[in-house]
């Protein structure tokens, strides 16, 4: 599509040309969105995405009445709504069948053949079972005016203000055969990192955290504030078919191709998968073609980015779909084969109090080591005193345990019966077990807090944070050195660690003169970061990784940036006013600005921000990336040069990898990218095409 040619200045433009800049930019950044969350095959870095994306805003400000319900500027969330429409649904949204036993898939297929009397092999139509929320989106007229939850089957409630926030949805289907209204069902996840992240903010804030990936996309789905919704990167994918007015489709596969087409979100195409590496659903002959694709499945389970539980078999062909019917709230058709959980018994040793670097109390639950889905468990947190109490842990106490989201341990069930005589329950103490300060439950906060800046506990953890990998990256000075350096009084600050000399660290105990020189030089080597690094390493409360990456960009020195003020912090995006309120009060501490000038004194020089020489030729724009293997720079600095060249960071290895960058000792990621013909850069590869 070729932009209209437009005043560069927007107070210029007439109407009429802000109103051809507006549709160009809104099918512009649709169609980057499908080719970013849906194909995973994106053409433009994200810093030029956000430049269109900040053109847009601007226009509809300056020109209200131009503002569409369908634009993309409404996925950002921001309408709070009283409470919400409940709606029914044309088609009722049936519940399937389920077994955990692969002779049931047998008999499925059998008795099929029965009710059809025929003995030809079936075409399946198989898929992952999601572990999330369901959802019914419906198009009139190609657009988005409504999305449905399941409700009781029948009725359901209208929750487009949340679902519009997820950027992989179209607000407009795209190209051919689209009917007057379609009903398209699919399922609304979480994924497990942005979970675990989720819980990590929401433990830090002193919020309840949540049990598992569902019950977080669950809750943000019943939020009638859409920018809380919009703040947790809710994913959707989309299976199955509701009411359609029109005959438009053959089969199942069918309908998975047609809605590719409109831009709709479908299977993962980035998911590992032997049967077919495009993506995660497979056709299958027959029951013995069904089971090799549910055991596989199961084996890949803990790989993949989201939750599974299990598989749906359908039969592809929606004509003897039809001719086989329905059982009650069933179909006869489908079903779902579920793997049997991941689950263990241990018992609780011991219950201890750790104390973060926000002087949150954490308490955590050590336990006999026991083996879940092929990882050892040894302790889980309990999370707040408030979590304890609802499941009742107690020390001594026989207990299941699973990895919520597959990811985090997690006690789901106290087995009573087996509980010792004599147990007590568990109290967080009012001292914080360090210092012995006072611990106290700020008002709407659901964990209590050390009082003291000072704790030990706190200063340690917050050393660790400023020298971890993401953070100043001082990777020779490991959590077990910073506790030996700090008992010992070498480190009580982030300044103290530029003053360590060769003959402060060789004497302690066990340092050697290799490791102590190798420890000088990665700190020297820290000196020169980036920007966002630093901002990041200060370990400003609610300040994450993208946060300072934001703040970064908008401030470029490290002195505009502690200069800052709080109309200019809420006129950031994702800046809001307890971020703000949290980095102003940082910044209003003396000893903090006197900690930051020290670091630059002593030699710390963060990179002025400066747009990179690669994002005007957009080197690597569109192409995605994976980085394996030993690297002579750490592979976060190998990463940061593939994003500036507008590269994708890409975690695993699929058809859809444009190159993988291999190290020494690459392991399975060069091998499947040899099995798939994806091409294979050295780091002089990478090297050469950067500076070319």
């Amino acid at each position: 599509m070729t932009p209209p040619r437009l005043p560069n200045i927007i107070g210029l433009m007439t109407k009429p040309e802000a109103k051809k800049r507006v549709a160009f930019l809104i099918a512009e950044l649709e169609r980057h969105n499908h080719l970013y969350h849906s194909l995973d095959q994106p053409e433009i870095t994200d810093f030029e995405f956000d430049k269109l994306f900040q053109e847009l805003l601007s226009l509809e400000e300056e020109f209200p009445e131009l503002k569409s319900v369908n634009s993309p500027t409404q996925k950002v969330g921001g309408s709070v709504i009283e409470a919400f429409e409940k709606m029914s649904h044309k088609e009722p949204m049936l519940s399937l069948q389920n077994t955990y036993s692969t002779d049931e898939i047998i008999e499925f297929e059998k008795k099929i053949h029965r009710q059809l009397s025929t003995e030809n092999r079936l075409e399946f139509f198989c898929s992952p079972k999601f572990d999330g929320v369901a959802i019914e989106l419906v198009y009139e007229l190609g657009r988005l005016t409504h999305a449905i939850t399941r409700g009781d089957g029948s009725v359901g409630e209208d929750v487009i203000s949340n679902v519009k926030t997820i950027r992989s949805v179209p607000l407009e289907l795209k190209g051919k055969n689209i009917p007057d209204r379609i009903d398209i069902r699919g399922e609304i996840l979480i994924f497990k990192n942005d979970f675990a992240a989720l819980n990590e903010l929401y433990q830090e804030r002193g919020l309840l955290t949540f049990a598992n990936p569902r019950n977080a996309a669950a809750g943000t789905l019943r939020q009638l504030d859409s920018r809380i919704a919009a703040e947790r990167n809710l994913k959707l994918f989309c299976y199955s078919l509701g009411f359609c007015s029109e005959d438009l489709f053959q089969s199942q596969s069918d309908f998975e191709a047609q809605l590719s087409q409109w831009g709709l979100p479908i299977m993962p195409s980035t998911a590992l998968n032997q049967l077919n590496p495009q993506k995660l659903s497979a056709l299958c002959k027959g029951s013995d073609e069904v089971i090799a694709y549910y055991r596989q499945l199961e084996t890949l389970r803990s790989d993949l980015d989201f939750d599974i539980d299990g598989i749906v078999v359908k039969v592809n062909s929606y004509k003897t779909q039809k001719s086989l019917g329905n059982i009650a709230r069933s179909p006869r058709w489908a079903f779902a084969a579920k793997f049997k959980p991941q689950q263990a018994k241990t018992v609780v040793e011991e219950i201890v109090v750790q104390v973060g670097r926000t002087g949150a109390l954490t308490p955590v639950a050590i336990m006999n080591p026991v083996e879940v889905g092929g990882v050892t468990i040894t302790n889980a947190t309990l999370h707040n005193q408030d979590e304890i109490d609802r499941k009742d842990v107690r020390v001594g106490d026989t207990v299941l345990i699973h990895r919520a989201g597959d990811v985090i341990p997690e006690i789901i069930e106290v087995l009573i019966n087996k509980r010792p005589k004599h147990s007590k329950p568990f109290k967080i103490p009012n001292l914080c077990p360090t210092c012995h300060s006072t611990a106290e439950q700020l008002e709407g906060e659901v964990v209590k807090r050390c009082t003291n800046s000072f704790c030990p506990s706190v200063m340690v953890e917050t050393l660790k944070h400023f020298v971890s990998r993401n953070a100043m990256n001082i990777d020779k000075l490991g959590s077990k050195q910073i506790e030996i350096f700090y008992q010992a009084g070498l480190i009580k600050t982030f300044s103290d660690i530029y003053r360590l000399s060769y003959d402060k660290i060789i004497s302690l105990d066990r340092q050697g003169e290799k490791s102590t020189q190798n420890l000088l030089e990665s700190i020297e080597t820290s000196k020169d970061t980036d920007l966002h690094r630093l901002i990041y390493a200060l370990g400003i409360r609610h300040v994450g990784e993208q946060t300072a990456r934001t703040l970064a960009r908008s401030y470029k020195t490290i002195e505009s940036f502690l200069e800052t003020s709080e109309e200019e912090l809420l006129n950031l995006p994702d800046i809001g006013p307890k971020v703000a309120q949290s980095i102003l009060k940082a910044l209003k501490q003396k000893a903090f600005i006197k900690e930051v000038l020290q670091l630059i004194d002593l030699g710390v020089r963060p990179k002025k921000i400066k747009d990179s020489p690669h994002k005007s030729k957009a080197l690597f724009a569109g192409m995605g990336f994976v980085v394996t293997g030993t690297l002579p720079i750490p592979r976060n600095q190998v990463q940061d040069l593939i994003r500036d060249a507008g590269g994708q960071i890409l975690s695993s290895v699929s058809k859809n990898t444009s190159v993988l960058i291999a190290g020494e000792n690459a392991g399975s990621k060069l091998e499947k990218a040899e099995k798939l013909s994806v091409p294979i850069w050295t780091w002089d590869d990478l090297n050469a095409k950067l500076n070319k």
